[in-house]
């Protein structure tokens, strides 16, 4: 049985100009593989609406999850919410559930609840509440796609409120084994390794240290069993 899979979208002009590096992508990666859910696609796509529903569309449709990031605060750049009720042909409004959490976080503050700060009220029809207890502003899900924050902390939050609803498969697994030889050298041995592994993945990454070529052998799957397999063959085939 193979394991459900996920998709991403960064959404935002500051990660493609190069003004702010994504960390989203590294955390959901490793919060995915925990629970048995494989990411299999990240896409960054720029403020633009057109090409925001196009992805979200099309990742909606070719993955068991979809999860964005970034494009659903107060600015008039963040325009993330709106392109998912596009893309589902949902009417999107200030809502009363959102607009009470904002309100009252406000009012604490004693802050006033701007025209700005209600635009981070703005949700779909039909989409149902990511709690943000960091900074209130929810986050939402409509139908297999969960619309969160860009900022990292925030971003955190949302997907610790998530992971529990979604459904995953067996966890993944990995075992390391560094080798002291160039890839040229090892990558037939590690082909036919591949071909009697058909269900693990195994991934050469390489290295140069001291002027010496190397490479770490990564070899990940579900099946312990398996891995334990493969790595004792990969020793034998690259004794220390």
């Amino acid at each position: 049985m193979t394991n459900p899979t996920a998709a991403m979208l960064v959404i935002g002009d500051e990660i493609l100009s190069g003004r702010t590096r994504d960390a989203n992508m590294y955390f959901l990666a490793g919060e995915l593989t925990k629970i048995g859910v494989d990411l299999k696609e990240v896409r960054v796509v720029s403020d633009d609406a057109d090409a925001i529903v196009v992805a979200v569309k099309a990742l909606s449709k070719g993955f068991d999850y979809v999860v964005t990031s970034g494009g659903i605060g107060p600015t008039h750049d963040d325009i993330t919410a709106d392109c998912i009720a596009a893309a589902f042909d949902k009417h999107i409004d200030v809502r009363a559930d959102a607009a009470a959490l904002l309100q009252a976080h406000y009012d604490r503050q004693g802050s006033e609840f701007n025209d700005a700060r209600k635009r981070m009220a703005r949700i779909p029809d039909d989409a149902v509440l990511i709690d943000n207890p960091v900074s209130v502003a929810p986050g939402f899900t409509l139908h297999n796609v969960h619309v969160m924050a860009g900022v990292p902390s925030v971003f955190q939050a949302m997907v610790a409120s998530v992971l529990p609803l979604m459904t995953g498969g067996a966890p993944l697994l990995s075992q390391t084994l560094r080798i002291d030889r160039g890839e040229g050298d090892i990558a037939g041995p590690l082909a036919k390794l591949a071909l009697a592994f058909p269900t693990l993945s195994i991934g050469s990454y390489p290295f140069q240290k001291d002027g010496a070529y190397g490479a770490n052998i990564v070899i990940r799957g579900s099946d312990g069993g398996a891995i334990d397999a493969a790595m004792v063959q990969l020793a034998e085939l690259f004794p220390a």
